[in-house]
């Protein structure tokens, strides 16, 4: 057997030091091992601040009117209209504040309208069967089009609070009052409208085109949204005298 012998004559190399990084590459070595993580907290992060601002600016209506038309009303008069419409309505969410919506949906009804966005179209219609759900709380209609708004939902009620037969399409012309006919809201101070455009116009001659429709309630028993809603309606029309059905 042999033995290996170390002899004073060997010399041994001793290792190096460590080398000693700096702080921008121990900076750079870290983020490389470590951004996917960085990334992903941020994200998450993002994602809850987005969810918690949208919860505390969340703004619950206590009446819901839905504008139903192929243009979009101008700011001045929605904003107008709204606070014109707040004394008319009680704190339904019991949150200390009265609060009016006026839900815009751009649709038309016509199928030969050249002008309409097929994009708007598609958007406004979804929105607009969403928002006409069972459980829907709005049942008030500002629509330029009744006769095409009713043929196309088949939702609203006659003025004597019936409704048609299930799948029967009402006499829309007895479901409605002119703008105009209701002296609430004809008389209504609404001010003027100013478009990008710098066109001035009167909030109440605009709206003066439109038409007034509710809801109606196809159960056995008017939910208590009903209920409220049909409240403002009748504050609204009162001393209305229908002229659509006259011609």
């Amino acid at each position: 057997m042999a033995w290996v012998t170390k002899t004073s004559d060997e010399q041994y190399t001793p290792e190096p030091a460590p080398r000693e990084y700096t702080k921008q590459e121990k900076a750079a070595n870290w983020w490389h091992y470590n951004k996917i993580i960085v990334l992903v907290v941020i994200i998450i992060a993002a994602i809850v601040a987005w969810i918690v601002h949208d919860m505390m600016s969340h703004v619950d209506p206590d009446l819901e009117i839905g504008y139903v038309g192929a243009q979009s009303l101008p700011t001045d008069t929605v904003e107008a209209l709204q606070d014109a419409l707040t004394p008319y309505c009680t704190d339904r969410n019991g949150d200390g504040k009265v609060v009016v919506q006026v839900n815009q949906y751009t649709v038309s009804f016509d199928g030969e309208d050249d002008t309409t966005d097929p994009y708007n179209q598609m958007a406004g219609l979804t929105r607009l069967s969403a928002d006409m759900a069972a459980d829907s709380e709005m049942y008030l209609y500002l629509l330029a089009d009744p006769e095409g708004f009713e043929t196309d939902s088949e939702i609203l009620q006659y003025l004597d609070g019936t409704v048609p037969a299930d799948g029967e399409v009402g006499d829309w012309q007895k479901m409605v009052y002119r703008w105009t006919d209701c002296p609430v809201l004809a008389g209504l101070d609404l001010g003027n409208y100013t478009l990008y455009t710098d066109m001035e116009g009167s909030s109440q001659e605009l709206l003066g085109t439109l038409y007034l429709g509710f809801r109606g309630n196809w159960d056995s028993e008017a939910s208590q949204a009903y209920t409220d809603n049909l409240a403002i309606w009748n504050a609204l029309t009162a001393g209305a005298q229908s002229t659509v059905a006259e011609g």
